[in-house]
């Protein structure tokens, strides 16, 4: 009998997933049966896969506590990649707090907390539960950067203030992905706030290959050893003022995975697949 594992996305009229089909086709390859599937699809077995391997489920930002649920009932009956306690952690980025490594310089706004925010150039907003740049702006005004912050946080949500980095704009963001504990490959990706932006993350999806920094390298390690064992993360860095590099944040829930932009790619996902399961 073979091996199958469910490839989980979500309702995707725009294709935006372009990925799941050279996904799929790599662990063909490995010997494991993939099947693409909604995980909001009430039809679906989950205790006939050998494994459940979470991948692009992109509404969940707005239905995280289903989402989570989901999760927990999904891992009682097989085994889920990445496992459920990870996903519950990373899907709030309060768990930046925790983290040994660097981080960019942030203030947090918790529900009920008035915003009293630092004197920046230029601020950055956002919810600590957020994708793709929803709910977040960024603007030179304290004033308005306070506003968004404290609305954030009477609708209940953690609001995170950060400067805004301009050296962004040339060096950019490097996404490490690594697979089953090991590297694959990286990229440098566009920013998503810049002022030629049209739309909140317009810059996500879209980059150059990469050949991280040892600096980077020895980054991204040490926040991987803060995490249990995973089948994909992708860790994102930017360098800050002083050069040094810094953790933006580390996607352990659904990041794109650049299975494009580097030869062999999604055969290191595969091969990572096989070996887990």
């Amino acid at each position: 009998m073979g091996v199958s594992a469910a490839y989980v996305t979500f309702a995707d009229p725009d294709k935006l997933d372009d990925e799941k089909e050279l996904a799929v086709a790599a662990w063909a390859e490995v010997g494991i049966t993939g099947h693409i599937v909604r995980w909001d699809d009430p039809s679906v077995d989950w205790a006939a896969f050998d494994a459940v391997v979470v991948r692009t489920p992109w509404d969940y930002v707005t239905r995280r506590t289903e989402f989570l649920d989901w999760a927990r009932h999904v891992e009682s009956v097989t085994r889920l990649l990445n496992p459920a306690a990870v996903l519950e952690r990373n899907t709030d980025k309060v768990y930046l707090k925790d983290l040994k490594a660097p981080i960019i310089p942030t203030s947090w706004v918790a529900p009920g907390e008035a915003a009293n925010l630092p004197v920046l150039d230029e601020y950055v907003v956002k919810p600590s539960i957020s994708a793709g740049a929803r709910d977040t702006i960024r603007t030179a005004d304290r004033e308005q950067a306070e506003e968004h912050a404290a609305k954030l946080a009477a609708n209940g949500r953690t609001a995170m203030i950060q400067p805004y980095l301009d050296m962004v704009e040339g060096e950019g963001e490097t996404s490490m992905l690594y697979f089953g504990g090991r590297f694959s490959h990286a990229v440098r990706r566009s920013p998503m706030l810049t002022e030629s932006a049209t739309k909140p993350g317009q810059g996500d999806g879209h980059g150059e290959f990469r050949t991280p920094d040892p600096d980077q390298f020895a980054l991204a390690e040490q926040v991987l050893g803060e995490f249990p064992e995973l089948l994909y993360a992708r860790v994102d860095l930017v360098r800050l003022a002083d050069g040094s590099p810094a953790l933006i944040e580390i996607e352990l829930t659904e990041p794109y995975l650049f299975l494009h932009y580097a030869p062999g790619a999604a055969a290191n996902l595969a091969t990572a697949l096989a070996k887990a399961i």
